[in-house]
């Protein structure tokens, strides 16, 4: 599919010049001589890449207005402006305001071309990441034998069959996207779209025009969120950092299963079902006031809760094979050869979750170590800092050695008491204990059994 290319001047020479020098190039163009002509041409259908005068018949820096416009829509197109007013003060505007490249009239042609080449090996690599992100994402699994997981799959073949709204808890990196995912693919709304927008990453000042969407003077209108997922799934990560205000407007949207957008003054009815997610406890955000308890209920008709990656350790030597083969396939080369039971991943605290462990992961597949020793290095290496064996080291030098010994075992045995889901037997096999034997240190340690 060839690459089309917006040209935006009120010159009529240099657009001539410009599609004449684009088209040899190889590249498809589309031409508007005014801002609104190029308004109504960026609505109509984005372009792959757009070039646009800083001064057109509106304004001043009417090219900048329709550069902001551009990135609302979609933040990933390169845009070059040019100019025969150039000053460092609009280069710099220009560029703060997303612009890919600032070039001054009367340009050279071959840099303009150079630049444009760029542009387009901007945009494909940014697309390819994209697919390959939802490639990857399209074909993970929830991996794991833990209790928590084996609930986690039982309860998405449940409420995947029924349209009930679900809060999603668990820590950042643990999977709470991958289950909303799961949800959606499994759910009769599985060819519509899946639509995320996230909470915490929105400018303060956009959440109702990225929710609901804008209707402009100019007639064309920029969906929001909930269009873009009528009779498919959306889910809001990261609810609780949604303001307050927002907040009673979605309660209405739940409500009245209506909204206007922005400038708008019909209702707009879609078909939504709305999945949330959350790494903060929301009970206690709406105890601290900063969420709403009526959209709590309203939202948390299913909930699911993951934990953290820490608290089902039997997962991570799973999860290592998983992601060990997964990531090899992608990279084209021979399987990861890691050691599942390498004290210093299963010991390590995974505040990223899996997430933490997958880039760990990638990055061995990257530096393609040639021996085992070589990967135990890098784990090493990558897990130092947060290393269970170097905190034991720290703390227990500064206590007797009887309390030393003793915070070793309790903290040792814990954690092997997760790497075999509570199983004694397991457990007192792989430590070379008799069952009773366990039993009994557990006991001594304060260590709680759990099944």
């Amino acid at each position: 599919m060839a690459i089309e290319i917006l040209i935006v001047d009120d010159n009529a020479d240099i657009r001539n010049i410009l599609n004449d020098l684009i088209l040899e190039a190889g590249y498809k163009t589309r031409i508007a001589a005014n801002y609104n002509q190029a308004l109504s041409e960026i609505d109509k259908k984005m372009p792959d890449v757009a070039i646009l005068d800083v001064k057109l018949d509106k304004g001043d820096n009417d090219g900048i207005e329709l550069l902001t416009h551009i990135k609302s829509k979609n933040k990933d197109v390169p845009v070059i402006i040019i100019s025969g007013h150039a000053n460092i003060e609009m280069a710099i505007s220009s560029l703060k305001h997303g612009a890919f490249e600032f070039v001054e009239k009367p340009f050279d042609q071959v840099r303009l071309l150079n630049f444009i080449s760029r542009a387009v090996e901007n945009l494909n690599l940014k697309t390819q990441n994209k697919e390959y992100e939802n490639k990857l994402f399209s074909s993970y699994e929830l991996i794991g034998e833990s209790k928590n997981i084996s609930n986690i799959r039982e309860q998405i073949d449940k409420i995947s069959l029924t349209e009930s709204r679900i809060l999603i808890n668990g820590p950042s990196g643990s999977g709470k996207e991958l289950i909303a995912r799961k949800i959606h693919k499994k759910s009769k709304r599985n060819k519509e779209p899946f639509i995320i927008i996230n909470g915490a990453l929105l400018d303060s000042n956009k959440y109702e025009l990225e929710l609901f969407g804008e209707e402009k003077n100019n007639g064309s209108i920029s969906y929001g969120a909930l269009e873009k997922a009528n009779r498919g799934t959306l889910l809001i990560d990261q609810v609780s950092e949604i303001p307050l205000d927002i907040q009673s407007k979605i309660l209405r949207v739940l409500t009245d299963q209506k909204f206007k957008r922005l400038n708008g003054n019909n209702d707009v009815i879609v078909d939504v079902r709305l999945i949330c997610s959350s790494s903060k406890d929301l009970k206690e955000e709406i105890k601290i006031g900063n969420f709403r308890e009526d959209l709590y209920h309203r939202l948390n008709v299913f909930e699911i809760n993951i934990k953290s990656l820490r608290d089902r350790v039997s997962d991570i030597p799973l999860l290592i094979k998983y992601f060990s083969n997964l990531i090899s396939q992608n990279y084209n080369i021979r399987e990861l050869d890691i050691d599942e039971n390498d004290s210093y991943i299963l010991n390590h605290d995974w505040h990223g979750n899996v997430r933490e462990l997958r880039n760990l992961i990638e990055r061995i597949a990257i530096l393609q170590p040639e021996s085992k020793e070589k990967v135990s290095n890098i784990v090493k290496e990558s897990l130092k800092n947060n290393n269970f064996g170097d905190k034991i080291t720290e703390n227990s030098l500064s206590i007797p050695l009887k309390e030393a010994r003793e915070k070793f075992e309790k903290e040792y045995l814990t954690i092997q008491l997760k790497k075999f889901n509570g199983n004694i037997s397991k457990t007192a096999n792989f430590v070379g204990m008799e069952r009773s034997a366990l039993h009994r240190k557990l006991k001594g340690l304060g260590i709680k059994e759990f099944n």
